[in-house]
């Protein structure tokens, strides 16, 4: 997994709407420093960094992002269904269709 992708996993997931403008600058910025297309394994590591709410508009972006990578990532690896996860798994899922890849 290249370092950029590292560096915004590490992050953890997108903040909500009361986060500073700071750090929605440096979320935006590790965001954007990311090459497309990523590989299935950073898609997979990216799925997993969806906050609360759309973060501003970030949640596109890493939407967009991820679907870069060559086939969805496996369901399996997205975060589950419930409040915890977001509607932005759910999106993820709808988008690809739920489909598994191997």
């Amino acid at each position: 997994m290249r370092p950029e992708v590292q560096t915004f996993v590490a992050d953890g997931p997108l903040p909500d709407w009361d986060a500073t403008g700071e750090e929605i600058d440096r979320r935006e910025r590790r965001l954007a420093a990311i090459s497309r297309p990523v590989t299935h394994e950073e898609a997979a590591a990216l799925a997993t960094c969806f906050g609360p709410d759309d973060c501003y508009g970030l949640a596109w972006t890493l939407l967009h992002l991820i679907e870069t990578a060559p086939g969805p990532v496996p369901v399996s690896q997205l975060p589950g269904p419930g409040p915890e996860a977001g509607v932005w798994a759910e999106v993820l899922r709808a988008r690809w269709g739920g489909a598994v890849s191997p």
